[in-house]
């Protein structure tokens, strides 16, 4: 079986999981009577702070539907050239949103929150007014990076003062409140909305949640079943959140280490994009012989999965599926690859 380094949503339930979702108790959460997926958004909004949450089943509808709540049609969403709300996502926030989208330069979590405020636009004047400002927590591209806690202070004060909404692309929080010891109601006190995944790390099958106040996510309900995403008895996916929850979050600092292993073994051949924080291991490979489609190919030969995300960038990361004794299969395995 290959060593599947792609991403952390390739994860299997564990015996555990699969226990919880087959013995879930069940009802139409389109009616709001489905028990355990109730049961998931309260625990999920109390977590961080909050009034209320909303199971949807995929991140990327979580974001849009929290980008929806704070950007109306028409109006302006700022956010880094890199974020995963306009990278990722299809062009969902101009397709379904009517949201214009303007960026400052990709620096994965080195945020300068000086440039941010510049970029804001008052309503008048005929422009697009700036309606919201979207961060990634950890920041995907940018090698899951951390976003400092103090950096989300300093744009929350500057979104207050200019009255625009702050949301947190947050489907890798988990792993930033393992890294940094930031407890989750403290990440959770500086967005108007956040959007956590249960799919990416913490081991669900599928499953991210919107958290914001009461009357938001009754808005972000009605939006839910626009897009689409009313499920009927999903207490059987939610029960695989409460249990991710419950197991796999103080786990994280297991990947992390297996991934500072992974950045060790390859630390020496250069091609490091950048230091690794998380789970994440960035390879920018400009300068290494081979590009990233061959890296990937030489790798699968040998039974590594890894993700190529550009010419010369890839990326390996680690999750509660990969061992230690495959970690470092894997390190033997590209340090040969990247030698030769």
């Amino acid at each position: 079986m290959p060593i599947d380094l792609r991403s952390d949503t390739v994860t299997r339930p564990t015996p555990g999981m699969r226990e919880a979702m087959a013995t879930a108790e069940v009802g139409d959460d389109v009616y709001g009577e489905d028990p355990t997926v109730n049961a998931l958004e309260a625990e999920v909004a109390a977590l961080f702070g909050h009034e209320a949450a909303l199971f949807c089943p995929t991140g990327s509808m979580a974001n849009q539907i929290a980008l929806q709540l704070s950007v109306p049609p028409g109006a302006e969403l700022l956010c880094d050239a890199d974020a995963h709300v306009i990278t990722y996502e299809m062009g969902a926030a101009a397709a379904y949103g009517g949201i214009t989208s303007r960026t400052w330069p990709a620096v994965g979590a080195d945020v300068d929150p000086d440039v941010v405020a510049g970029m804001i636009r008052p309503d008048g004047y005929w422009a697009v007014p700036t309606a919201a400002i979207a961060v990634e927590q950890t920041h995907n591209r940018g090698g899951g990076g951390v976003i400092p806690l103090d950096t989300l202070r300093q744009l929350r004060r500057i979104a207050d003062e200019a009255k625009v909404a702050l949301h947190c692309d947050g489907a890798r929080i988990w792993h930033a409140h393992v890294a940094d010891g930031v407890p989750l109601a403290s990440y959770g006190a500086l967005f108007d909305t956040l959007s956590v995944c249960l799919s990416k790390g913490l081991g669900a099958p599928v499953g991210s949640l919107v958290v914001g106040a009461a009357d938001k996510i009754e808005r972000a309900r009605m939006i839910r079943k626009r897009m689409g995403g009313g499920m009927r008895q999903a207490g059987v996916l939610a029960a695989a959140g409460r249990y991710a929850l419950a197991h796999h979050i103080d786990r994280l600092a297991e990947d992390h280490a297996k991934a500072a292993r992974l950045a060790e073994a390859i630390a020496p051949f250069g091609v490091l994009a950048a230091p690794v924080r998380t789970n994440l291991v960035p390879l920018d490979l400009t300068k290494a012989p081979m590009d990233a489609h061959a890296l990937a190919a030489a790798a699968r030969a040998e039974g590594v999965l890894i993700s190529v995300l550009g010419p010369r960038i890839a990326r390996l990361v680690t999750h509660m599926d990969v061992t230690d004794t495959t970690v470092d299969q894997a390190a033997t395995t590209l340090t040969h690859i990247l030698r030769t």
